[in-house]
């Protein structure tokens, strides 16, 4: 399981079904992958009633959402024969895990359908049968994936190229497949019930690092990964690393101090050059908005045909320095934070 701030009556919902097992020879892994800190007070005291699950905190808060490296942490710890990645904001069938016992096979990975309730339905408490199921996933919603270890493992788990949402489940099936492994859809029966929740956690409304169009990267990204018949992913960064809580802190103390504006060549400048090569160093980035009445006189001078400069919008800039982190420091410990005027970027190289 992974997790983000979700609701905790959410969470415990859905830990609730799996502690109310008929089959209780499981481990459950759970990743929490960035939450506030106001919110993770609050999650460590839901937790102390289950003490099954093996807990794993990274101190991500702000970052952006890699739910591909939180699962590859719990699958690089996972000694079972089998591993099943499922989502926090399901409640599991009493007979779930004794099912994935059925069904495990050697060579085969099997995903399963789910029955999604509206929010009236979630917010009840009741027995799985007493909820009335609004409508049932397809076979295109391949995240509730139960997986030979082994296999999972050899093609180096899940691609942590894939930031924010989408894909990165599809990406998975789509490597086995041509390794020749099946991928079997499970729809014979209903065995998990995803609750309603909002979705302001994946827009711009969030506080956390959000880049406008990276759903769409992703499954251009995805379809590259098709054509070019892939198996192994993450081949030039080490996967599943969980982050260090002292290089966090360290992020407290940097030693390096940029500020620039949002002109175009500045901005162009410190992604291409400066950034890439900071080494042995704790930087803090701050790039601001350049004032109105500066803006105004430039538009004069572009209207005139002077010389004028290019500025880029803050937006344009969140997703410029959001894809560098995802493409060459994914795995550097770093904090990233923007509001209407800033973008400040705290990275340890």
């Amino acid at each position: 399981m992974t997790n983000r701030n979700r609701d905790l009556n959410i969470v415990k919902k859905c830990l609730d079904s799996l502690k109310n097992q008929s089959n209780d020879r499981f481990e459950l892994f759970f990743v929490d992958y960035g939450s506030d800190e106001n919110y993770f007070i609050g999650l460590k005291e839901l937790l102390h009633s289950y003490p099954k699950i093996n807990f794993i905190d990274c101190p991500v808060s702000g970052q952006l959402w890699n739910k591909c490296r939180a699962i590859n942490i719990a699958l690089k710890k996972c000694k079972t024969d089998f591993f099943f990645v499922g989502d926090i904001d399901m409640i599991y069938h009493p007979d779930f895990v004794n099912r994935l016992y059925e069904l495990k096979e050697e060579n085969t990975a099997r995903y399963f359908q789910v029955g999604f309730l509206d929010k009236n339905q979630s917010d009840k408490n009741g027995s799985f049968e007493a909820y009335q199921i609004s409508f049932n996933s397809t076979d295109n919603a391949t995240g509730m994936t139960l997986y030979p270890t082994e296999l999972l493992k050899q093609i180096n788990g899940f691609d942590e190229f894939y930031h924010g949402w989408g894909s990165e489940d599809t990406d998975v099936h789509i490597r086995l497949k041509n390794l020749g492994i099946p991928v079997e859809y499970y729809d014979r029966e209903i065995l998990m019930l995803h609750q309603w929740h909002p979705k302001l956690y994946r827009s711009v409304h969030n506080k956390a690092a959000f880049h406008s169009s990276l759903e769409k990267i992703n499954s251009r990204y995805l379809i590259q990964t098709q054509e070019l018949k892939k198996t192994k992913a993450n081949l030039n960064f080490d996967w599943g690393i969980i982050p260090n809580k002292e290089d966090y802190i360290a992020l407290e103390n940097p030693d390096v101090f940029i500020s620039i504006t949002n002109e175009k060549a500045t901005v162009d400048a410190l992604l291409r050059g400066t950034l890439v090569d900071l080494k042995n160093s704790i930087a803090e980035i701050e790039i601001k908005m350049t004032a109105d009445e500066d803006k105004t006189k430039n538009l004069i001078k572009r209207f005139i045909g002077r010389k004028y400069t290019e500025y880029y919008e803050l937006q344009t800039i969140n997703n410029l320095l959001l894809e560098a982190i995802i493409s060459f420091y994914r795995n550097a410990p770093y904090q990233y934070s923007i509001n209407e005027n800033k973008i400040r970027l705290t990275i340890k190289k």
